[in-house]
């Protein structure tokens, strides 16, 4: 496997194992949000990432069945960890999905807290103390967070299985045939 593979396969798996942990330290009552983690930020840094993942993908014009066979040849702590995160993010993103949220953040100006209700008859914005929209906020996380952890375990996946694929053909090129 090409050293650009392994290096995007790794910033994907460090990317999704920072989200699923940030997502799982949002459920703790005593540890506070990073200021400047949004999913904004998220959606920011993941995207690219995944995008140029599927784009290996493609590229490399295989069927699903090679692709398996691919990642069946990835040593065996990679597939466990690539396994993890993707069970994790799916399960963390259906219970926090699951739960009933009626609150999203709506922003701080000039000092003031402002949340937006969903809730049908309602909705509309309203003022909040600091620390019930520090609370919102840390809900808001809990269901999105795992969400990018899960799509950039995924893309790690295709990363990882594409440079296999590719680390096998050329060694298929290599040797020639009897």
């Amino acid at each position: 496997m090409g050293w650009s593979y392994k290096v995007h396969g790794g910033i994907a798996l460090a990317l999704s194992a920072l989200f699923l942990l940030s997502a799982v330290l949002a459920w703790m009552p005593w540890a506070s949000w990073p200021a400047g983690m949004t999913w904004m930020a998220a959606a920011a840094l993941s995207l690219p990432v995944a995008l140029a993942a599927v784009g290996r993908v493609l590229l490399t014009r295989a069927d699903r069945k090679t692709l398996w066979l691919s990642f069946r040849c990835l040593p065996g702590r990679l597939q466990a960890v690539l396994g993890v995160l993707a069970v994790t993010g799916v399960l963390r993103a259906v219970i926090g999905a699951s739960q009933e949220n009626n609150l999203q953040t709506d922003g701080v100006e000039d000092g003031r807290h402002y949340v937006y209700d969903t809730t049908p008859l309602h909705r509309g914005r309203a003022e909040v103390s600091s620390s019930a929209y520090a609370d919102v906020l840390r809900r808001e996380q809990r269901s999105l967070m795992p969400v990018f952890g899960a799509v950039l375990a995924g893309g790690a996946y295709a990363v990882f299985t594409a440079g296999e694929l590719r680390r096998a053909d050329a060694r298929a090129k290599r040797t020639p045939a009897a």
